[in-house]
């Protein structure tokens, strides 16, 4: 075991959790044993719910300019580590070195974007009447909670981290069982950056905690980020109980070729879209249609396909059932009669005959019932329909119960802008395979892709990390009173 036994963090030191119940954390680079991941009793996250409360007052009542300071040092401390948390972001999770040092340049950003919060919500105020003064401010809601998946066990994190605690709020965090390793390096960050003891804290489990954690009565708000069945059990399970949710799903992303595309760059950002941490990204290319006569460049994004090598510039799927849940869908597609271009089936890396790798996968000729057509595949795998015209493309992209992404590969601007206008999707793409916004700029789907009011992150984000206060004030008694006073 490379890695000393997973523990939890509360109050600022890493504890043992109070159950005895583990589990292997296993390496999908190369099946070596990691370390052990506790599954923690309920009894564990009431721990960490009364080490926030009781850090809560004096965070929240720090002015947020010295609030942000531990995200300026926790910036340069996140600079400073970027490849120490990149290779262990690769060795729990699977992916390759680059997408890791991606990832975590993207953990910059966010929190970058965290420390220019004090500009964003200075509030309001006017004279309503002659000396009445009316204010608004935003507020922090107390103890709230993040559960996050397994695919980038470092930016996800941090999609709420920085926002949440800059706003003033103390937070219990639920990482993956499967990637924990990464989050308990970030507290040790926060830690050395100045955060105080109990502002931030980890339970390590499973169902057990993510249920704890929305029935616990001392946490104000849930967010989450993973599958869509378990995120309408988690936002469902959690505003029953009376908190704040945000609970982000699955999505079956639809990329619109049309023959008038720029070939290379067309082919290069399809091939990049899917394959991109194996395909295990919701925002990944899981659909491309092609609208005419686009098989020239069918063709050029399977040469590009090609060139994705596994255990190279592709990495490992997360364990050994998603291989095989990803092979049987491929399997399925070519029983129902679509054709396999290019078939990443039963791949083996020489020297990593442990790790857990789906080559990167092109079906054409998919019809809209096909299971590859409807469902979340989560592995390096896109499936091709045919459509005539964009009418017909935009049936099948809004046809879909997700919503969060949807491209469109075209030189023509009205084209286009009729497709952003149309598409039933939360973030639409032009050229760009993958679709995400920059800070300030939030991240958030629509339809079955997204449960809750308001995105993640950016701007969008202070709306549910925080709740509005507003005063009235009067001074002047000699102005009397009237209808406004």
């Amino acid at each position: 075991m490379k890695y000393t036994p997973v523990q939890n963090y509360i109050n600022g030191k890493f504890v043992d959790p109070s159950g005895s119940r583990k589990i292997d954390l296993i390496s999908p680079l190369d099946g070596n044993l990691l370390s052990t991941v506790p599954l923690s009793p309920a009894g564990d996250l009431d721990t960490a719910v009364k080490a926030a409360k009781a850090a809560f007052p004096s965070w929240s009542r720090m002015p947020i300019k010295e609030r942000v300071q531990v995200f300026f040092r926790y910036k340069t401390l996140l600079e400073r580590d970027m490849k120490e948390l990149a290779l262990l972001c690769s060795e729990e999770n699977g992916k390759t070195y680059n997408e890791s040092v991606a990832e975590i340049e993207k953990c910059i950003e966010l929190t970058e974007f965290a420390t220019s919060l004090p500009q964003l919500i200075t509030g309001e105020v006017l004279e309503v009447s002659k000396g009445v003064e009316c204010r608004t401010e935003q507020v922090p809601l107390g103890v709230v909670a993040s559960i996050v998946p397994f695919n980038f066990p470092a930016m996800v994190p941090n999609w709420t981290i920085p926002n949440a605690l800059a706003l003033g709020n103390c937070m219990i965090l639920k990482p993956s069982e499967k990637v924990p390793l990464s989050c308990a390096r970030l507290a040790l960050l926060l830690k050395e950056a100045g955060l105080p003891d109990g502002v931030f804290n980890i339970v390590n489990g499973d169902s057990e905690i993510v249920n704890a954690i929305c029935d616990h009565p001392g946490i104000e708000a849930v967010s989450f980020v993973g599958s869509t069945k378990v995120a309408k059990i988690v936002y469902q399970r959690a505003t029953q109980h009376l908190k704040r949710a945000l609970a982000l799903g699955g999505a079956k992303n639809h990329l619109m070729v049309l023959p008038d595309a720029k070939t290379d760059m067309t082919a290069q950002n399809v091939a990049a879209s899917m394959s991109g941490c194996a395909g295990q990204r919701c925002m990944a290319a899981s659909a491309m249609v092609a609208v005419g006569d686009v098989d020239h460049i069918i063709a050029k994004i399977c040469e590009e396909v090609k060139k994705i090598i596994p255990g190279e510039n592709l990495g490992a799927v997360i364990n050994k059932e998603s291989q095989q849940r990803i092979e049987s869908y491929i399997t399925q597609a070519e029983k129902d009669g679509a054709r396999i271009l290019v078939d990443g089936r039963n791949t083996v890396v020489k020297g990593k005959e442990k790790g857990t790798y789906v080559g990167p996968t092109v079906i054409d000729h998919v019809t809209p019932d096909m299971s590859v057509a409807k469902e979340e595949i989560f592995g390096p795998v896109i499936s091709i329909l045919r459509t005539k015209t964009v009418d017909e493309a935009l049936a099948i992209e809004n046809a879909n119960p997700y919503g969060n992404a949807a491209s469109v590969f075209t030189q023509n601007g009205g084209i286009a802008r009729y497709i952003i206008d149309h598409a039933s999707a939360g973030m639409i793409g032009v050229n760009v395979g993958v679709p995400v916004p920059r800070e300030p700029f939030s991240f958030g789907g629509w339809n079955e892709s997204k449960f809750g009011v308001g995105d993640i992150t950016g701007k969008s984000s202070i709306g549910f990390w925080t709740k509005i206060k507003k005063s009235t004030t009067k001074w002047n008694p000699e102005a009397g009173v009237n209808w406004m006073s």
